[in-house]
């Protein structure tokens, strides 16, 4: 009874309520001491190695320490997220989310053979050396042509016409008048007959003309080589000077292969070097050349060089004009091994190229960009001269997302090789002619894309060459699929007429201007692409 009247006391009960709370406040906040500055000294750690980047949404190339307003247009800078301190000002952070959105893969930069494969398109045609003209010996009248059609086959001493020669008759008239003189002039005799012997009479002949006394008024002309005809240049009746041209005869036992040779190739071509090739005329089968001669010229139209190589033709299964696809396998010409990377991790410009480079031991995926000397180009790869070391990692694929990620953020990129950090650079106060001077830059240049027409990787080279020739194009990409150029220029340099009149120069169609007949014509025959 008397401990119910205690606990029923008002006083009592509000001193037990503030034990309960005190007691419950030590249980749940109390923390051994070690703890607590552990958890002080890794927020201090975390707030030195990041810090709050501020940009604004319209001029992401601005970037400030503090929150404020852009000092282009004057909106209200965003925190854009937080940077690491110590990743380099000119490198792109990117999360592993961000990275896995656009597939970004790298390789290690390693040292490898050199060696390319290299595709040629041409022609069969005539071997120049092979090719025989059959001429008269005599002046005179045709009187009988033996060999009448185009593309007949003659062999060597073969009939093919017979001529009336009054010159002939006049030798052989000498001949006979010299025999009757032989034992007091017998030199005549051997200067008349030297004289029928410079009009192509054999000795037999002549002495045929000695035995019987007759003269005999046509004279007879023999093929002089084997061959087919390639020209006939007489008919019967015709009257002839002495060394006129009756016939072209040519030898196809033996023909040439002329390949057009694209300039960034002939670096892998060198004399006595094997091609194999194949033709849609002879299915299934595979001949094979030496190179014999490089054009010491590039043709100025079609930005290519001719190759030539000696074909065995025994059998005559290639028929000048026939189209051939060859290919040559050739071993770089350096003694040692070179660098080498994926032809996918090069951003090419026309005057620059580039890649990126992950930052080594980051705390969060960066990459930095680098500018490179390619050297010569292979398959599916480039040789690296200088600008990368082995043992280096470099993006191979998603090349363009981390650059666009860069030009995004106002670092260094391929279209913006001197990006300046405004975070490190200036405040709100600081002085603003570097912000104005770099933010029209950035908005002068401007991308287009329009159709261009072409069909392999040799029309790709040329058309991308010819855009990025014009003074103000920053970098240009034709897409082989699509039949589309994209293409980024500096409209205080170019506009898009210059382009376009500088791509159908290089005999291509676009959108707006038709190429000239005369260069479309010159283009290999791959690269013809009109129907």
């Amino acid at each position: 009874m008397k401990t119910r009247k205690f606990f029923s006391n008002t006083y009592v009960k509000s001193s037990l309520l503030v034990i309960a709370g005190l007691l419950a406040g030590w249980i749940i906040f109390h923390r051994p001491a070690s703890t607590v500055e552990t958890a002080v000294s890794g927020l201090h750690e975390h707030s030195e190695a990041e810090r709050v980047v501020w940009t604004c949404a319209m001029h992401p190339q601005i970037r400030m320490e503090k929150p404020g307003q852009c000092p282009i247009c004057g909106m209200d800078l965003i925190p854009l997220r937080t940077t690491h301190a110590d990743i380099d000002d000119e490198a792109i952070e990117m999360s592993e989310s961000a990275l896995k959105l656009a597939e970004v893969q790298t390789i290690i930069v390693s040292r490898g053979s050199t060696s390319k494969e290299v595709m040629l398109y041409g022609k069969i045609q005539l071997n120049e050396s092979l090719l025989q003209s059959q001429t008269a010996h005599v002046p005179g009248r045709i009187e009988q042509l033996k060999v009448n059609v185009t593309g007949e086959t003659v062999n060597r001493g073969q009939l093919i016409a017979r001529v009336y020669s009054p010159e002939l008759i006049t030798a052989q008239k000498e001949l006979i008048e010299a025999l009757s003189m032989k034992e007091k002039y017998p030199a005549f005799v051997e200067a008349a007959r030297e004289k029928l012997r410079n009009l192509k009479l054999s000795d037999e002949q002549i002495g045929m003309i000695e035995k019987s006394g007759i003269v005999t008024s046509v004279i007879k002309i023999f093929a002089n080589t084997s061959g087919i005809v390639l020209d006939r240049k007489v008919s019967e009746g015709d009257y002839i000077a002495k060394g006129a041209v009756l016939y072209d005869v040519v030898d196809l036992s033996g023909v040439w292969g002329v390949f057009d040779a694209y300039e960034s190739d002939l670096s892998w071509i060198s004399l006595n070097q094997i091609v194999e090739f194949t033709t849609h005329a002879v299915p299934g089968k595979t001949f094979t050349g030496k190179v014999s001669f490089i054009d010491p010229f590039i043709n100025p139209a079609t930005r290519t060089a001719r190759i030539r190589i000696e074909i065995n033709n025994t059998g005559q299964q290639l028929k000048p004009e026939m189209f051939i696809n060859g290919i040559l396998r050739s071993t770089g010409k350096s003694n040692g091994e070179q660098l080498v990377v994926p032809q996918s991790a090069v951003l090419w410009t026309g005057k620059r190229s580039i890649v990126y480079v992950k930052t080594p031991d980051a705390g969060i995926p960066s990459f930095k960009m680098r500018e490179i000397t390619l050297g010569a180009s292979m398959k599916d790869t480039w040789v690296v001269i200088d600008g990368l070391s082995e043992g280096e990692e470099i993006v191979t694929n998603g090349t363009f997302s981390v650059d666009a990620s860069a030009q995004l953020a106002g670092k260094p990129s391929m279209m913006n090789p001197a990006a300046v950090q405004m975070a490190a650079a200036h405040d709100h106060s600081g002085d603003m002619s570097a912000v104005s001077g770099m933010a029209s830059t950035r908005e002068s240049v401007v991308h287009i894309s329009f159709g261009v027409s072409g069909n392999c990787e040799m029309c790709k080279e040329r058309i991308e060459k010819a855009a990025v020739s014009v003074k103000g194009v920053k970098s240009a990409l034709w897409d082989i699929n699509t039949k589309k150029v994209h293409i980024d220029f500096d409209t205080n340099e170019t506009g898009p007429d210059a382009i376009h009149k500088a791509i159908a120069k290089a005999g291509h169609d676009t959108d707006m201007i038709k190429a000239d007949d005369d260069i479309y014509k010159a283009l290999p025959e791959c690269c013809l692409y009109r129907k």
